[in-house]
């Protein structure tokens, strides 16, 4: 877990509000249960400035004790993680509008959740025939332009341990059902910035995503279309949409989201 120094008095009356969330973040990067020591040392307040943060949190259930006595983070923040990706959707859609404008095709973002990838907004294409995925459907990772680009930004280990819980089913005959063909892509992906889905999901259907960085979860945006239409002399226009989309977003969430 990483150092951070004690921050300084900011906003008289709400310092312990930023220490509590520095708790919580720090409990996050820690991915797993952690003791007060440690918390203490990562994050450079006194131990007993974190019992007491710790027995607040534990109280309202952001934070729960395991018999171990080390901590973990609680289940009440399963509640404000699925808000911030409903509001994440709301705010996303005038950024996917946009880029159905910019490219002629239905646009979605999604999220990882656990081990697999939910899709949380879409702007259909104003074409005839086009591609609709409801929000709220499920996918696994392995076969969508969106999940292969989300886990291009784990470590290999993690990525193996989720492609070992979740298989990797073929959903065409084009989907990669096995390790050894899918984490050279993903060093692919890493490198050039954005993912191809080319009909692993649904036959005939070509998506194409990039990450979008400071969302509150791992998050992606894509395009998706026939093939035809989303063919690779498309990629030029296409691709750079696309980041430009993610940065904007990125801006603003960066900023706590947009300005009313």
């Amino acid at each position: 877990m990483p150092t951070k120094p004690a921050k300084s008095k900011t906003v008289s009356g709400v310092q312990s509000i930023e220490r509590a969330f520095e708790i919580l973040e720090l409990m996050a990067e820690a991915d797993g249960t952690v003791g007060l020591s440690q918390l203490a040392d990562s994050s450079g307040l006194p131990l007993p400035t974190i019992h007491r943060l710790m027995r607040t949190l534990v109280a309202k259930g952001y934070v729960r004790q395991e018999p171990s006595r080390r901590y973990a983070l609680g289940p009440r923040l399963i509640v404000l993680g699925e808000g911030a990706s409903r509001l994440l959707g709301r705010w996303a859609r005038p950024y996917l509008a946009e880029l159905v404008d910019a490219v002629g095709e239905t646009a979605n973002m999604a999220v990882f959740d656990g081990d697999e990838i939910v899709y949380i907004a879409q702007v259909p294409s104003k074409h005839s025939m086009r591609m609709f995925t409801e929000v709220g459907r499920r996918v696994l990772p392995h076969c969508t332009a969106v999940g292969k680009v989300l886990l291009a930004q784990l470590p290999e280990s993690s990525v193996r341990e989720i492609l070992a819980r979740t298989g990797m089913p073929a959903q065409t005959d084009h989907t990669m059902t096995d390790q050894g063909t899918l984490l050279p892509q993903l060093d692919v992906i890493r490198q050039q910035g954005y993912a191809v889905d080319d009909g692993e999901q649904e036959v005939g259907v070509r998506c194409i995503a990039v990450p979008v960085v400071d969302a509150p979860s791992m998050t992606a945006i894509s395009i998706s279309g026939p093939a035809a239409r989303v063919s690779k002399e498309v990629f030029a226009t296409v691709i750079p949409a696309l980041r430009k989309a993610a940065e904007s977003l990125s801006k603003e969430l960066s900023h706590g989201g947009p300005t009313t």
